[in-house]
């Protein structure tokens, strides 16, 4: 079968199609044949071993897939075959390789896809979706002002629509061109601002009256962390959740104490024990179902193009959700 995989650190192009032996499932997992592979902006990253963990070389990139059950092991219920399923890679055993044509995983982390869900629209309601959804539960939205930075992307699109559900009291959505605020409006923020005017923390505090915003739900990191402090109310919270890409200074932490602010971590995997997974991403996969949530789908590439994808987020030119589609 055909699998992405990077042998050396780099730009886009390191990244190559290669042959590798189709992978047989073992008991008690299932063999799926891909129809999407999320992307990640942690993987262009790590392709460019600017990750906080260098991934040992040859790498196999992907840590979620959609599909088709094609093959079970033993054990496993015959019943799944051709059932439609999300697989959430990261949180097995073999967390990477979905960047390929078929990929096994434990029958148990196989979740069940409805028909009213694309592949697509699935995969970017694995670590995006989870991550949106339990930074949501982590620090609750209810009756806030909230601001979510990044607001067009995989997960930020998807943060603006569950916020406002959970009762957020005003959405403010902070992204970098006109056609991504436009976006972000249509999914329901109240007021999107372009961070890239170096001023923009000031026209969140004019939005708030001054006051600034309760809550930050910051995924994206490094310089725009120290920014945005700026436009946090006294007392509020900033949840961090970019791992690798701190942009705090020792000055900004003691400043937070003056306000009594608060810095909230976030790390998605020890949230997720098996069953809190497969019910959050049948949550998930409901909400899309129902129509209560829309996915954007910001671009869709064949295997041999991983490069272009990647270039597409590493360029920040992408909204909502980039896929490979074996």
């Amino acid at each position: 079968m055909k699998a992405v995989q990077f042998s050396r650190f780099g730009g886009p192009e390191v990244l190559e199609l290669v042959d590798v032996p189709t992978p047989e499932p073992q008991a008690g997992e299932v063999l799926i044949r891909v129809q999407a592979a999320g992307i990640n902006f942690f993987e262009v990253l790590m392709r460019a071993d600017r990750y906080a963990v260098t991934p040992q070389l040859p790498m196999f990139p992907g840590v979620e897939v959609a599909g088709v059950v094609e093959a079970v092991g033993q054990g496993v219920d015959a019943a799944l075959l051709g059932s439609r399923v999300a697989a959430p890679l990261f949180a097995s055993q073999r967390p990477h390789g979905g960047y390929a044509e078929q990929v096994t995983i434990s029958a148990d982390l196989a979740v069940p896809l409805p028909d009213e869900v694309s592949f697509e629209a699935a995969t970017a309601l694995m670590v995006q979706g989870l991550t949106a959804l339990h930074l949501l539960r982590q620090s609750p939205p209810d009756g806030r002002t909230i601001l979510v930075p990044a607001a067009a992307g995989g997960v930020g699109s998807l943060l603006v629509q569950l916020a406002r559900q959970k009762g957020a009291s005003r959405v403010i959505a902070a992204a970098s061109d006109r056609a991504k605020l436009d976006l972000a409006l249509s999914l329901g923020a109240d007021v999107a601002i372009d961070y890239a005017n170096p001023d923009w923390p000031t026209h969140v505090r004019d939005a708030t009256d001054g006051h600034g915003v309760d809550i930050i739900y910051d995924t994206v990191g490094g310089a725009l962390t120290a920014l945005s402090l700026k436009a946090l109310a006294p007392g509020g919270e900033l949840v961090f959740a970019a791992l690798g890409r701190y942009g705090l200074a020792a000055s900004d932490l003691e400043a937070m104490i003056g306000r009594n602010q608060s810095l909230r971590g976030f790390a998605l995997l020890p949230l997720l024990p098996p069953e809190v997974l497969r019910m959050s991403l049948s949550e998930l996969f409901q909400l899309a179902a129902s129509g209560q949530l829309r996915v954007a789908i910001g671009g869709r590439f064949p295997l041999d193009q991983a490069g272009e994808a990647h270039r597409l987020l590493d360029e920040r030119r992408s909204t909502g959700k980039v896929v490979l589609v074996p």
